[in-house]
């Protein structure tokens, strides 16, 4: 049998990133959280927890956190259905995490889960990440589902195809005219040579569109990286460079024109979840689920 003290410790660990931080979290000694980590890790004879500047758990321990946080969704659910109607007060509301793309969060996957939220008294922990690389923090025990490009289930998981994102390649009106020729067509060389306005290094929606409509892969260029969704935009605006946006973010954009009119990067998105969820994070699925079937496109 696991020891529930020592789960708490571990998790507390995990969560702050230090047994400082979690002895102040659990109003323990640190030689406490030391000492029920350590007893944790004999019983089940490996290491859970990688010691340095910021504490992480090992794969067993992401294994290990998984199931501590499944086991206490399902008993935050079943103490709620026997109370009842919640009461109003901070023990009433429940915490879920969820991992998402920057680009998704805004657009359409708080607008879909808002009124569930509310109406069940949950509140929401999101991480920001590349949509290549969303799944890494379900992988590693941190959320209960994740939007993703990763088709293939993941040990333990649900892949559910949530449509496409399209986006297209915009750039400010000067931008756009210096990579023309006289002729009015858009020339590689030219858009290589002004700088693309990029979300993080992790972004590769540029390398696929050169790839795509110009036929070029591994090619150098400068580069803005701008990690947040309206200032990234605004750079855009600005006149920083080119790069791409969500379609249904252009509405809202007017300044912003294509730099190659109809050529898109489609991005097929889908949520991955735990196989076995209890009832709060399976009313999170199906709201996500019914959001993206109202604002993503059909996947081809």
């Amino acid at each position: 049998m696991l020891d529930a003290r020592q789960l708490d410790a571990l998790a507390a660990v995990a969560d702050t990133g230090s047994f400082a931080a979690a002895a102040r979290q659990l109003s323990l000694t640190v030689a406490a959280i030391s000492l029920r980590i350590r007893s944790l890790e004999d019983a089940l004879g490996q290491r859970l927890l990688v010691r340095g500047k910021r504490v992480h758990a090992t794969a067993a321990g992401q294994a290990l956190l998984g199931h501590v946080r499944q086991v206490r969704l399902m008993e935050a659910d079943l103490l709620s259905g026997l109370r009842g109607a919640p009461e109003a007060g901070p023990g009433a509301w429940q915490n879920l995490s969820v991992a998402i793309n920057a680009d998704s969060v805004a657009s359409w996957f708080l607008p879909g889960v808002t009124a569930l939220l509310m109406r069940h008294r949950l509140t929401l922990e999101v991480l920001i990440d590349d949509q290549d690389h969303t799944h890494d923090a379900l992988k590693g025990g941190d959320v209960i589902g994740c939007v993703t490009t990763l088709a293939e289930p993941m040990r333990g998981c649900v892949a559910e195809p949530l449509g496409v994102m399209r986006y297209r390649c915009v750039a400010a009106p000067a931008v756009v005219q210096r990579c023309r020729t006289s002729r009015g067509a858009v020339s590689a060389h030219r858009l290589l040579a002004c700088p693309a306005v990029i979300f993080n290094r992790k972004d590769a929606l540029q390398d696929a569109f050169l790839a795509q409509h110009f036929g070029l892969n591994n090619v150098n260029y400068p580069r803005h990286f701008v990690p947040a969704v309206d200032a990234f935009e605004t750079a855009i605006g600005l006149g920083l460079g080119w790069g791409m946006v969500p379609e249904q973010n252009l509405r809202h954009r007017p300044e912003l024109q294509e730099l190659l009119p109809g050529a898109t990067v489609d991005v097929a998105l889908y949520w991955q979840h735990w196989a076995h969820e209890p009832p709060s994070a399976q009313r999170l699925t199906a709201a996500v689920k019914s959001a993206a079937r109202e604002h993503l496109g059909a996947a081809a």
